[in-house]
């Protein structure tokens, strides 16, 4: 365990996590992160990729699925190392979680307990990213939980995983959003209080246009002047 005292926590880059359904542009937001990325697509979305300079892909085979966990975890180290690589890109991790899964219920037919092992794997995951000193991207799927006041979209939408799962692997993110398309513009949903999956702890935005992810609201510094 670390500890500072008298409040000298040192800073670590931010982490952020996009949900939503396909086609709303959550691998295309990874364009605007700043430096040189690495990319783990876990849906093979990428080609909205192609020619960017700064960014390596790394898709998965067929053949990595039963060992999917022990890939995953080596070659985030390995990134974490790589003082070339300034954030890291983890797309799709709906896509992630069910390859997991299935590892994980091949491997044991006690349900609720492989669910408890799926929790931990991807808290561990988490913890790993957040004290990486790399800043940080996921995105996953959305699901229309039906659910809400049957006159608009409060409360319908989740990210498409196990519940405890998403909770246990976003704690360590400093934003949640859902993306969306609202009159051909894409949007980003960051209020909790419209009870989709959503928080914000790196400003008081809670709806952005998806252009705007990066940059965060700034505070007023000006003094009225008086006349």
């Amino acid at each position: 365990m670390k500890f500072y005292k008298d409040g000298a926590i040192q800073p670590v880059p931010n982490m952020y996590f996009i949900y939503g359904d396909g086609g709303t542009g959550k691998t295309t937001l990874i364009k605007q992160f700043k430096g040189h990325k690495l990319v783990f697509s876990f849906d093979l979305s990428s080609n909205v990729l192609i020619g960017e300079k700064d960014v390596d892909v790394a898709l998965i085979e067929e053949k990595d699925a039963p060992k999917i966990q022990n890939i995953v975890s080596t070659m985030i180290v390995r990134a974490f190392a790589n003082e070339k690589y300034d954030v890291i890109v983890l797309d799709n991790m709906t896509s992630l979680q069910n390859l997991v899964l299935e590892n994980i219920d091949g491997a044991s037919k006690d349900g609720r307990q492989n669910y408890q092992k799926l929790q931990l794997w991807f808290r561990k995951l988490g913890m790993a990213l957040k004290e990486s000193g790399k800043t940080v991207y996921a995105t996953a799927h959305q699901i229309d939980t039906g659910n809400g006041d049957g006159l608009s979209s409060k409360g319908r939408f989740a990210a498409d995983m196990n519940e405890k799962t998403f909770n246990a692997f976003t704690s360590m993110f400093d934003l949640v959003g859902r993306i969306y398309l609202k009159d051909g513009q894409r949007m980003i949903d960051l209020d909790p209080e419209n009870g989709n999956h959503a928080k914000n702890r790196l400003d008081n935005r809670k709806l952005i246009s998806a252009d705007e992810l990066l940059k965060p609201k700034e505070a007023t510094t000006k003094k009225e002047t008086k006349k």
